[in-house]
């Protein structure tokens, strides 16, 4: 891997180029930690539909977040059966939302707030379906503090672009994205990966001739030079 100066600097390259291209907004639009921790968790393994459906199924079934604590499990499920996997994150929703109020002893995440991040991180992953993506996303678009999340998105597009090891995990991703990411960018940056993924760097027929990214991207120049061989090979 290059050194993390020589990151930094492609990073800031990649931002800039961008940034036009999809204008993120430059700030989260902040929403409450607890909801987007709920949110967060019907996202795992679903689409922006569903879990948008789930979670307005679950307010507009339960009053508070204290009713959704205490109502029978099965009330639960079926409120975000939309999600998927609702016999599991109606358990875990449940639980995170107990351990909470065992804590604290009502339902805030406020104190994460003033909590030093590592610590805020360690005590977002105890929870059982809180992963570091979780964590991160919490921390960043409702408490402005610096983590960067990292989506199967934003992974595979730093692992083609060279920013992260090709065999890091989307775990170890977290760490190694921070250190290179300007924390005053993790916002705009976390949501250019995102769309750049989903519009051209896609898993499947990535569209790396139209990419603006294609010199500083060793994966794609590797596809485009196959790419490029198979053609002339055709043609003898």
């Amino acid at each position: 891997m290059p050194p993390e100066a020589t990151l930094h600097a492609k990073v800031i390259e990649i931002d800039q180029r961008l940034r036009p291209l999809y204008r993120p907004p430059e700030e989260p639009p902040f929403t409450d930690p607890l909801d987007e921790l709920v949110l967060t968790i019907l996202s795992q393994n679903t689409n922006d539909r569903n879990r948008d459906l789930a979670f307005r199924r679950l307010r507009e079934r339960f009053p508070s977040w204290e009713a959704v604590r205490d109502a029978p499990l099965d009330a639960v499920i079926e409120a975000i059966r939309p999600a998927g996997l609702a016999q599991t994150k109606g358990p875990r929703l449940q639980e995170v939302l107990r351990r909470i109020t065992e804590r604290e002893g009502r339902l805030t995440l406020d104190f994460l707030r003033t909590m030093p991040l590592e610590e805020a991180r360690a005590w977002l992953t105890s929870l059982r379906g809180v992963g570091p993506k979780t964590a991160a996303i919490v921390l960043l678009f409702s408490l402005g503090r610096p983590a960067f999340p990292v989506d199967t998105h934003i992974h595979r597009v730093s692992k083609r672009l060279g920013l992260i090891g090709p065999k890091t995990s989307r775990e170890a991703a977290h760490k190694v994205l921070e250190a290179i990411v300007p924390p005053e960018r993790y916002v705009p940056f976390h949501l250019e990966l995102i769309a750049h993924g989903r519009h051209l760097c896609r898993a499947r027929r990535p569209r790396c001739t139209a990419c603006p990214l294609l010199d500083l991207c060793p994966w794609g120049q590797q596809q485009s030079e196959a790419a490029h061989d198979e053609e002339t090979k055709s043609t003898d």
